[in-house]
């Protein structure tokens, strides 16, 4: 059995119900979800002028590569109607592969783990919540040590699953 991390945005349309939506399907179409963090609303990260997000992140177990793992995401966010408005715009729900056991990959499409997860508050603190002494293993820290090394200022704790 494989653990992956997966991170967890939307700021388009009904962004809790679009969350809850994305947990209900990846338990249906990937596998069991053992954990999944309390919801947080972020101000945006890369584009700032648009909504702000609602962020969680939810660990699954599953018999699945993290190639296959990334293709069923991909699915679920098209199921769930995301569109194409360029890099780090709005959507209606985003699902990033943060960690996968502790694999390392570097491919065009599949970075593992997350290239930009250490320096996001949006994907730490919450993180934190579900798996605080997951290490990462290029930088060899705790996921609640990496949570120090950054500011979390304007990110509210909104509600839990």
């Amino acid at each position: 059995m494989n653990t992956a991390a997966v991170g967890i945005g939307s700021n388009k349309g009904d962004r809790l119900a679009n969350i809850r939506t994305a947990v209900s399907m990846t338990r249906e179409r990937v596998g069991t979800v053992t954990a999944v963090s309390d919801v947080f609303e972020t101000p945006p990260w890369g584009v700032a002028l648009q909504p702000r997000f609602l962020n969680a992140c939810m660990i699954v177990e599953a018999e699945i590569s993290p190639r296959a793992l990334l293709a069923k995401l991909k699915e679920i966010e098209n199921d769930m109607g995301r569109l194409k408005r360029g890099k780090w715009g709005p959507r209606e729900i985003d699902l990033d592969i943060l960690f996968f056991d502790d694999i390392r990959t570097n491919e065009a499409d599949l970075v593992i783990p997350h290239p930009y997860m250490h320096d996001r508050a949006f994907v730490l603190l919450p993180l934190s919540k579900i798996a605080p002494d997951w290490i990462h293993p290029a930088l060899g820290m705790r996921v609640s040590e990496l949570l120090q090394n950054i500011t979390a200022e304007g990110i509210i704790r909104i509600t839990s699953i």
